[in-house]
């Protein structure tokens, strides 16, 4: 007892200490200018110091200071500031002298200390608070155990494994040292700013290393003792897949964390035990917002408590993550020093769950770090890895055997590195690959994955004869007998050597022959009666279109490849036994070959334009990631990538002799480019804002720009020079057309009007009005009399182009961004649908033309969300092919998404025929 009265009355010293020593740094900050960080500082500690003795002081009288056994830990802690305190009170006493001058108006205090000796008492009073923290952290537990908290905590449904430093997390990373050192020091700023907001949302892609710095987040404020509790999500696993149990576990981590917390957690579950089977609102405001918040009252509490909560994105539920973001928003205002780092995937219900509650969190968007800040990490953490793996290697093998100290050597490493940025995910999986040893020894490592062979030993066994007949053999028979019918050798040539005349092909580099050589003969056999012929070779086609990036590559892969195709692919059911044995577990794959012929990868952000060559042998698809790519459309070959625009490309189109491609950029430029060469012919500046729409004139002579800037401009393709500026339009120009003898432009606007120029004088001939939305989509008719638009009030507007009449209003059900005339002027193609023509300037429902054979223009992209035949849904496309933009070339269309991939679809017309007319 005499110990504790010993303990309360040095406490007692200490306050009044603490408040002398306020008074005098206010006393300073006012008269001394030049170290106002350094008063500001030391003051906010020792204010800090005093508000956590007041709260020992309150708890020494309280009902249980008594039980407290941890005095003489406490008696330490307190003497020691105490002494701080004396000292800084000393040296902080104006002398005689200066209050003597300070009497006669003259500014005598001078600050006493430098820097250094002001951090020096910070961290001495830093070290007593933690001290007496840590004794009362002590003491509190002991007494916990002792009542019947403990047992009412324990009978919280906690979610095991979900601490960061649970068994489940044991074996995972925290960040190495010099690495990610900008970024946690700004975490701290965050955890420690007495302004900061109540969220830091740390998020980025996949691999970026996110739940690596969650670890090393919460390892280290659970060193600093204001860790209040951490909760790691992990999909699949019922407690750590939803919120049904994160309320619940995040209160008991935080009363075993803060035991003078865990005294109001207890009385909540008292006042009502069902608490836990409460919504998540309540149970937070219950469990961990009131319990804080009368926490508070008793300032022993640190001045921050941090919560980590990661991959938020793998909650099972997308309602649950917006909920959890907005809970979490309030705790500015509930609880002032609750900090939440939370860190995601910047998943849509995440990103729409912070657009609600903007203001009240501070986020860092991980995968834009600096390309070189990222790669000096990875190489960090590479040559760590690396030094495990050699030193575990050389303990198991001879001198002779044995990796150098370089291993694998500087180069290797920043080669590695540059690969990896800006995924650690990437290089974590270099390292795991190539410290398994069930594998092989580390010197041995995969080079590259293109397939060479020696010139040499390819002629030594495969002689010219053969190269040529792998080439050609197709075209001869074709122009052989023309009177035979009997293909019977062919067949069975193909029943037996389809895989081994691919395999020839590939390694001759020749690939692009034989898909030409299947094509040849399934129009050879259209008018043949040969059905199980023309089935092998259809199915050929698509087997090769499917997989030829690989076997372009790599030829033994056709065998492998084989194990992906439809269960009911001709092919594969033929040579189904070529499958490589050592597949164990053959994959599970669809009965038939879907719509999708091929899909281009590339891209690395959202595909917003694509268009057809005229020749339809090519596409050609913009990217927001600046780039434009060229594709052969029956490979889908990448044969060019166009680099050279500085923001997102809006608009790309072939010129109409397919020799050369135009492109739109938000950066107010267009840019030429020779679609054979990939090489940028012209560059054309004068627009002040993005250019949306750019198009050629017929004879491919001219180039028309639409802009944000509210004009048209006509440029000479050749030169590049500026012929016309077309000015009127009051709003943002969307689209723009010549049209087909090139005399005149049309262009749609946001002003709602579409205005015909002549091209050669640039004069606005007619200002068509009537739109009562934004003009999407402009074109003229082939014989140029009419002019087609289509707008954001859903009508489909067909206008005179001489008179400026409007003949005929088609209510379109929907927005239409896509337009043409069919060949007979009879009809719209759009991509809602095939609209009928009457001539009736009366607005009226527009409804889709019935089959015609002869249309395979008739196939349509409704939204992106179905292909439409005849105005009726054909084929459903799935969420990632949607909201990008699509062409259509025949019996195949063309679809850029968001993912940065192009994919592509054929449509058989034949079946489509048969289908509608029923």
């Amino acid at each position: 007892m005499a110990e504790a009265l010993g303990v309360a009355s040095s406490v007692i010293a200490v306050v009044e200490l603490s408040v002398k020593v306020l008074s005098l740094c206010l006393q300073y900050s006012r008269e001394v200018k030049n170290a106002k960080d350094d008063i500001e500082r030391l003051r906010n500690e020792v204010a800090t110091f005093e508000a956590t003795t007041k709260g020992l002081k309150a708890l020494l009288k309280g009902p249980r200071g008594r039980e407290l056994k941890a005095s003489q830990r406490l008696v330490s802690a307190i003497e020691d500031g105490h002494t701080t305190l004396g000292q800084l009170e000393q040296q902080l006493r104006p002398s005689t002298g200066r209050k003597a001058m300070s009497r006669f108006g003259v500014r005598a205090l001078k600050w006493p200390f430098e820097s250094k000796d002001v951090e020096g008492a910070i961290q001495s009073l830093e070290r007593c608070r933690g001290n007496i923290s840590l004794a009362l952290n002590i003491d509190q537990t002991v007494i916990l155990q002792n009542v019947d908290d403990r047992t009412t905590l324990h009978q919280l449904p906690i979610a095991h494994g979900a601490s960061f430093d649970s068994k489940a997390e044991e074996h995972h990373p925290t960040c190495l040292p010099d690495t990610r050192e900008e970024l946690l020091k700004e975490i701290d700023r965050w955890i420690d700013g007495p302004k900061s907001k109540s969220i830091f949302w740390l998020n980025g892609m996949a691999g970026t290393g996110k739940s690596t710095i969650a670890r090393t987040v919460a390892r280290s404020r659970s060193k600093r003792g204001d860790l209040g509790a951490s909760f790691f999500f992990k999909r699949g696993e019922v407690d750590r897949g939803s919120l049904n149990k994160l309320m619940a576990t995040l209160a008991y981590q935080l009363a075993l964390s803060m035991p003078e917390v865990a005294i109001f957690i207890k009385k909540a579950l008292d006042a009502n035990p069902a608490i836990v089977g409460k919504n998540v609102k309540e149970q937070f405001k219950k469990l961990i917002q009131e319990p804080l918040s009368e926490a508070a009252t008793t300032p022993t509490n640190p001045l921050s408590v941090v919560m980590v909560i990661d991959a938020l994105d793998e909650c099972d539920q997308e309602a649950d993550m917006r909920l959890l973001v907005n809970i979490f928003s309030q705790a500015k205002t509930l609880c002032p020093y609750l900090r939440v780092f939370l860190t995601s995937r910047p998943e849509l219900p995440i990103r729409l769950g912070f657009s609600e509650v903007q203001g009240s969190y501070q986020d860092f968007v991980l995968h834009e770090i600096p390309a070189q800040i990222v790669e000096h990490d990875i190489v960090i953490f590479l040559n760590d890895e690396f030094k495990k793996i050699r030193s575990d290697f050389n303990k198991t093998v001879g001198d002779e055997r044995k990796l150098p100290l370089d291993w694998p050597g500087r180069p290797t490493v920043q080669s590695l590195a540059q690969m990896a940025v800006p995924l650690f995910i990437f290089a974590a999986t270099v390292c795991r690959f190539v410290g398994d040893r069930k594998r092989d020894s580390p010197p041995i490592q995969l080079r590259t994955r293109r397939f060479t062979v020696d010139t040499s030993e390819l002629e030594e066994h495969m002689p010219s004869q053969l190269q040529y007949a792998c080439m050609h053999w197709a075209y001869h028979h074709m122009e052989g007998d023309p009177k035979s019918n009997n293909n019977d050798q062919v067949h069975d040539f193909l029943k037996t050597h389809f895989l081994h005349w691919m395999e020839a092909l590939s390694l001759l580099g020749r690939v692009k022959e034989c898909l030409d050589s299947l094509r040849s003969l399934a129009r050879w056999l259209e008018n043949r009666e040969d059905p199980n012929l023309s089935t092998f070779v259809a199915d050929a086609m698509r087997f090769l279109q499917a997989y030829f990036p690989v076997i372009a590559e790599a030829p033994l892969q056709i065998y492998s490849c084989l194990a992906f195709a439809p269960r009911k692919s001709v092919v594969r059911m033929i040579f189904e036994n070529a499958i490589p044995k050592w597949i164990s577990n053959l994959p599970k794959v669809e009965e038939n070959w879907d719509a999708c012929l091929l899909t281009l990868e590339g891209h690395s952000r959202w595909v917003n334009s694509v268009v057809f060559s005229y020749d339809s042998k090519k596409v050609a698809s913009g990217s927001h990631d600046k780039t434009i790519r060229i594709w052969d459309a029956e490979t889908g070959k990448c044969e060019q990538i166009l680099e050279g625009h500085g923001e997102e490309v809006c608009s790309v189109v072939f010129s109409p002799d397919s020799k050369k491609v135009a492109s739109a950029s938000r950066d107010k430029t267009i840019w030429i480019w020779n679609a054979e060469t990939g090489g940028c012919q012209r560059v054309l500046e004068g627009h002040s804002d993005w250019v949306s729409s750019v198009v050629f004139s017929h004879e491919s002579k001219k180039v028309a720009s639409g802009s944000y800037d509210k004009t048209i401009r006509i440029w000479n393709a050749e030169t590049g020079k500026c012929e016309q500026i077309l000015e009127g339009h009051s709003d943002e120009v969307w689209s723009v057309v010549f049209s087909h003898d090139s005399m005149k432009v049309a262009s749609g606007s946001i002003d709602k009007t579409i205005r015909i120029w002549n091209a050669e004088t640039g004069i606005c001939e007619r200002e068509l009005k009537g739109h009562n939305g934004n003009v999407l989509a402009v074109v003229f008719s082939h014989d140029s009399k009419k002019v087609a638009s289509a707008s954001r009030d859903m009508t489909i507007r067909i206008w005179n182009a001489e008179t400026g009449v409007c003949e005929d209003i088609i209510s379109s059900g929907g927005y239409v961004d896509v337009l043409s005339f069919t060949p007979d002027e009879s009809g719209i193609v759009t991509n809602r649908g095939v609209f009928p023509l009457t001539g009736s300037s009366q607005s009226r429902a527009g409804s889709a033309t019935s089959w015609q054979s002869s249309g395979d223009n008739m196939l349509a992209c409704q939204n992106c969300t179905w292909v439409t035949a005849a105005g009726r849904d054909l084929l459903w496309l799935p969420p990632e092919c949607r909201d990008g933009e699509a062409a259509v070339s025949g019996r195949t269309i063309v679809i850029g998404c968001q993912s940065g991939n192009v994919v592509f679809l054929g449509i058989s017309m034949a079946d489509v025929e048969q289908w509608t007319d029923t």
